[in-house]
């Protein structure tokens, strides 16, 4: 039976086909579901993610939509070398990004490429394939309207989650559900865009010339309000990020509006991910429009 050493050559091997000298490895982040290790061997450095939930493809999923991104972006996506199961963990292994000082265009060039991102298009809502965001399942079945997507496959699925899970009531599910017949008209009429999915500080990624770089994404053809929308969920980018987003594909009125719209989405994943502290911005959203 292999050692954790012995397990990261094995990787190594399985990924780049030949059988690479492993020199150190270090810990970058750990989690409930994943492990990000930095793997330094005699080809230079990779960075390795485990995953220890079984029978998972979560990570299979994750590098599919890592090369999505890099096929539709300027924007730096790591380099995938390898994605499998060896023993009880599911791996990842991608190049290693080495962080530097952001420049000062850094923010300007992550809105030009979050806007090159949404010129790819598609002819319906969704994706030829289901994937994740964090570690819940996102339901991908495609549809050619917006509204009906969004609510069928992003919204109803987790507040029925949430209620199953004893962490929303009957009568908050029903007043919730309520706010449907009201979001038909409100969503600006646009071609699907392929979106990040999960745009939030911690995945944008300085790389060592100090250029913005995506990580962990939870691709879909959505509205691409939403990914700026989820950006300014926790805090918010630089101001110059929207400023030059919006010099190449500008928003439509009342964002301002809608952006809480899209938010209940991210907001009922972290919900049902870390419990009810999150709920409290989930009802101040739904009051605005039910009362």
């Amino acid at each position: 039976m292999l050692d954790q050493h012995g397990i990261y050559e094995q990787i190594l091997f399985e990924s780049l086909g030949s059988k690479a000298q492993l020199k150190s490895v270090s810990l970058v982040a750990s989690g409930n579901h994943n492990k990000g290790l930095r793997l330094e061997s005699a080809y230079g450095f990779f960075f390795l993610k485990l995953n220890f939930d079984h029978e998972r493809d979560i990570l299979h999923k994750e590098s599919e939509g890592l090369e999505l991104l890099r096929k539709a972006t300027f924007l730096k996506v790591p380099q995938l070398y390898g994605c499998g199961r060896i023993g009880d963990y599911n791996y990842l292994l991608t190049e290693f990004i080495t962080s530097g000082k952001n420049q000062p265009d850094y923010w300007e060039n992550l809105g030009l490429g979050l806007a090159h991102l949404h010129l790819t298009s598609n002819s319906k809502f969704g994706l030829e394939h289901n994937n994740y965001i964090a570690s819940i399942p996102q339901n991908n079945l495609q549809m050619v309207n917006w509204f009906d997507f969004y609510v069928e496959h992003r919204l109803e699925p987790l507040i029925g989650k949430a209620y199953f899970e004893k962490l929303i009531s009957l009568e908050f599910l029903k007043k919730f559900q309520e706010i449907y017949p009201k979001l038909e008209d409100i969503f600006p009429e646009e071609k699907p865009s392929l979106v990040h999915g999960d745009l939030w500080s911690g995945n944008v990624i300085s790389t060592a010339d100090g250029q913005p770089g995506l990580i962990d994404p939870a691709v879909y053809f959505g509205h691409r309000e939403m990914d700026l929308a989820f950006s300014r969920l926790f805090g918010g980018f630089d101001a110059e990020f929207y400023i030059s987003y919006e010099s190449v594909l500008p928003l439509e009125p009342g964002f301002e509006t809608r952006m809480g719209i899209y938010n209940l989405y991210p907001l009922l994943v972290h919900l049902n991910l870390f419990g009810t502290a999150y709920l409290p911005g989930i009802e101040r959203i739904i009051n605005r429009f039910v009362r």
